[in-house]
């Protein structure tokens, strides 16, 4: 069964169809890839699938169960998470202490420092642990907000372009990071625009254009499709 299901979901801002009857799925311990142009409403369907928009019509299903009028709260108690495009760190607090406040909120708060330290470890965090978030650079950032994700150990994870502003060095830490993540029996499904990353790690694909699905399949079969080359990679 698919720990993401959505069927049909339609988002209208006044007259203008940002979503226009959108269906995918992610599957436990693969990495599913949704990519697409600016503007074609990729974070609009994370925003949908984790409860920050509820749609005009459609559906999200987590697990086989109908999530579609529960808020952000509920379905991430159902085991959902995400990353934002926008960096939503605390700034002022320090790295490890980011780590916590969701550690504290998640399944395990009992044992949050040592969450907190396996997150750590894991993410290559050490050398900037005691940090203020809004002093470490901006790749490093985005890692700190996918450990935070990580803290409350999710079964679905929305990641919003988290590669944006890493390094060749740090981007290829993170595929190594997506594909033990995907092994360990995570949904994730990614939104990026590093295409490099993407045909790397991903397991499926969906693109998106204009608020409706227009391809999906493996990366390779994505790749040498027409209208995706015309509508996103720009040939011909």
């Amino acid at each position: 069964m698919a720990s993401l299901k959505v069927e049909g979901a339609t988002v209208c801002f006044g007259g203008n169809v940002a979503l226009d009857g959108v269906g995918f799925a992610a599957e436990r311990g693969r990495v599913t890839g949704l990519i697409g142009p600016n503007g074609a409403g990729k974070s609009t369907l994370f925003d949908v699938v984790s409860g920050l928009r509820r749609p005009s019509s459609g559906r999200v299903l987590l697990d086989g169960r109908d999530v579609t009028r529960l808020g952000p709260a509920r379905r991430a108690r159902r085991g959902l998470a995400r990353t934002f495009q926008r960096l939503e760190l605390f700034g002022r607090l320090s790295v490890r202490d980011n780590l916590l406040v969701a550690a504290e909120l998640g399944p395990e708060r009992r044992h949050a420092a040592r969450t907190v330290s396996e997150i750590i470890d894991r993410l290559g965090l050490a050398g900037v642990a005691d940090d203020l978030a809004d002093a470490v650079p901006t790749g490093v950032a985005r890692l700190v907000e996918v450990g935070r994700a990580l803290a409350v150990r999710p079964k679905l994870l929305l990641l919003d372009e988290p590669a944006a502003g890493q390094d060749a060095e740090e981007t290829e830490r993170f595929a190594a990071l997506l594909r033990s993540l995907a092994a360990d029996g995570t949904a994730v499904v990614l939104v990026e625009h590093d295409m490099g990353l993407v045909m790397r790690v991903c397991d499926h694909l969906h693109v998106l254009d204009l608020g409706k699905i227009i391809a999906a399949g493996p990366p390779e079969a994505v790749r040498r499709d027409e209208t995706v080359l015309a509508a996103y990679l720009g040939e011909s």
